[in-house]
């Protein structure tokens, strides 16, 4: 959600100052933080199908980074493409795995059930 929210303020900040970018690239980095940040939300509360909206806004704001990066450096380098890439997987990872499953089928994290099992 982090990521999103810095996606959100850079593109605010460049669309609203002094543009370097074109606005729909800006355009676009707002959108797709804001895709991101909901998505963050969504998939703490485990809504079908919040994975995969988050999948596609990290997609989106990795094509749009390299984008960015040849506007504003005249070249790409592969570096932080590749750390952004590492986080991105990192960052669904966790999502995926972050569900754990007790003996009985039923997940846990869940405090509402823990307490009234006992």
């Amino acid at each position: 959600m982090g990521y999103g929210l810095y996606a959100i303020g850079a593109g605010l900040m460049d669309l609203l100052g002094a543009s370097r970018l074109e606005w729909q690239a800006n355009t676009a980095m707002l959108v797709l933080g804001l895709m991101l940040v909901v998505a963050g939300l969504f998939v703490r509360v485990r809504m079908p199908g919040s994975l995969a909206l988050a999948l596609a806004a990290l997609f989106g704001l990795q094509s749009l980074a390299l984008h960015n990066a040849g506007h504003l450096y005249g070249q790409i380098a592969p570096e932080p493409q590749i750390a952004r890439a590492v986080f991105a997987v990192t960052l669904i990872a966790l999502a995926y795995f972050g569900k754990v499953e007790r003996g009985d089928g039923q997940e846990t994290g869940d405090r509402s059930q823990e307490t009234e099992e006992i």
